[in-house]
């Protein structure tokens, strides 16, 4: 009875005692540790499984999973809605190595407090994503006049990241195209797993893959537009932000950017290609590009260009300053910008990257891309691009003897079968592709097998004003010297006033290019061309 007593009394006096009430924790100081919590967000995302329902919450200083239970498979709170701006009291607990709240409570904010926390949480989202270190890994005077327009990009790929947003990277299908996209691809990544307190969350918000062109063409747009649109319905995911690097600058590329503006995208440019007009600029969040500050962009690779902005983006980026030496080189920015390749070149070497192995390396990406063709290959590129280091070094070892047996065969074949011709002091140097060596897979690829004779026949006939053509059914791969007096672009404009029923298209740099038309056109497009290098 005694005993009995007691009990009551001691229930009675545990329920009149004042626990302390959880603390309010923003998402970026809870550990495990903290064991209770009382946090306040937006609800990003709402996924029902076969047990709990998933709650995604973000508070602008991170995102946090919680999950509510009822019975298995049934929707836990379903007054809470996607959008909605809440507060939770969670029990903090680890589900697959990965820190989430189990609700207790939640319920949505009044107006007035839901207005008060949404501009708190802007205004922390936009702190964070301020770019704290603005210094570049050399000095040049080409990248502080693009200062202003490297940091608004930084700033705008940090705010996508920390606003859940997923990011698209799109870049060409060389070795500066490839060099630029893991760039990136390496500064972002870790951020988003970061934000997301999850490894899984680098596929769901990030893809990088080669454009089919060499520009953004509205095929490349349409795929990324239907496949973000299916994650929006599927996933609940935002419409992404889409960084083009190595293309965008082009008038080619209009179409594509505001076909995925219609649909909510958002685009940035990293290029270093001219363009005759600045059609872009004005449809974009930045565009980072030599010849928008009034300089060359044969002067930097967007390898280079990228490889700054990952510093930007995130300063603790590992594994990417061997990039823009290989970029440069790959690219020819040595005959252009000596000095900042140069420089480059010592960053890399403190790397363990000698000149010849980043040639090496370049050789592998080149040969590599032929193959895969438009495929992502995240895991396959790592590996060339040194992840690890000691894979890499035997898989360069491995593949490059076999693929300068390639080239060497592809030289040989390239020479025996380009026809030469004198048109005034001009020698015009031409190969057709298609009829040497087939249609598709060959390797070296068009560009490479036009610049390889193109050198040769410098070095081989000390020819000084030279003009080298790859003729395609629909498309001329071009490459000329300095002393030619050649420009792509003037070409293009030439071919446009002489056959405009050719629709010819295309770009590059002045002495380095490529033009595509409609191939009854050929003949016709082949003769204007001889009669513009003979003027």
């Amino acid at each position: 009875m005694k005993h009995k007593k007691f009990m009551r009394k001691t229930r009675e006096s545990f329920k009149q005692k004042k626990f302390p009430e959880p603390k309010k924790l923003s998402i970026q100081n809870i550990s495990l540790e903290t064991r209770k919590a009382l946090i306040e967000g937006t609800i990003e995302k709402i996924s029902q499984t076969k047990g709990p329902t998933i709650f995604i919450v973000s508070d602008g200083t991170g995102t946090l999973a919680l999950k509510g239970f009822q019975k298995p498979g049934e929707r836990a709170f379903p007054e809470i809605k996607e959008g909605d701006v809440v507060k939770a009291l969670i029990d903090i607990g680890e589900f697959k190595g990965e820190i989430e709240g189990e609700i207790k409570k939640i319920s949505k904010l009044s107006e007035k407090e839901k207005q008060v926390l949404l501009e708190k949480i802007e205004k922390e989202q936009i702190s964070r994503s301020e770019v704290k270190d603005m210094s570049f890994l050399i000095k040049s005077p080409i990248l502080d006049k693009l200062r202003g327009r490297f940091v608004k990009a930084a700033q705008e790929i940090r705010l996508a990241i920390i606003q859940n947003r997923p990011i698209i990277v799109r870049h060409h299908n060389d070795t500066d195209g490839y060099s630029a996209g893991y760039a990136l691809e390496r500064a972002i990544l870790p951020l988003i797993e970061e934000e997301q307190s999850s490894e899984k969350a680098g596929w769901e918000f990030f893809l990088r893959a080669p454009c089919s062109a060499p520009f953004y063409e509205i095929d490349d747009s349409i795929r990324d537009t239907a496949l973000s649109l299916r994650n929006v319905a599927k996933f609940s995911n935002k419409m992404p932000l889409v960084i083009i690097t190595d293309n965008g600058s082009s008038p080619e590329d209009l179409f594509a950017i505001k076909q995925g503006k219609v649909h909510g995208m958002e685009f940035i440019v990293v290029d270093h290609h001219y363009s005759r007009e600045d059609v872009i600029s004005k449809e974009v969040l930045t565009h980072i590009n030599p010849f928008l500050v009034g300089e060359d962009g044969a002067k930097f690779s967007a390898g280079m260009l990228c490889t700054e902005l990952a510093k930007l983006i995130n300063p603790g980026v590992k594994n990417i300053n061997q990039i823009p030496a290989m970029a440069g080189l790959a690219d020819r920015i040595d005959k252009t910008n000596p000095e900042a390749v140069a420089q480059y070149l010592k960053i890399a070497e403190t790397e363990g990257y000698s000149k010849n192995l980043l040639h090496d390396i370049s050789t592998v990406i080149d040969f590599v891309s032929s193959k895969i063709r438009f495929m992502e290959a995240r895991e396959y590129m790592e590996v060339i691009f040194g992840e690890p280091r000691e894979k890499q070094k035997e898989l360069v070892g491995l593949m490059t003897p076999y693929i300068r047996k390639m080239e060497e065969k592809g030289l040989t074949i390239s020479k025996a079968n380009a026809k030469i011709e004198k048109l005034n002091s001009i020698t015009l140097q031409s190969l057709n592709i298609e009829e040497t060596f087939g249609m598709f897979g060959f390797y070296p690829k068009p560009g490479m097998c036009v610049g390889m004779i193109h050198d040769d026949l410098q070095k081989t006939k000390s020819i000084t004003k030279l003009v080298s053509i790859g003729v395609m059914a629909s498309a001329i791969t071009i490459r000329a010297t300095d002393d030619a007096d050649f420009s792509v672009h003037d070409l293009i404009t030439f071919l446009n006033k002489k056959i405009p029923e050719a629709f010819v298209e295309g770009g590059g740099h002045k002495n380095a290019g490529s033009i595509t038309f409609l191939p009854n056109k050929k003949e016709e497009v082949l003769k204007a061309l001889k009669e513009f290098v003979r003027k």
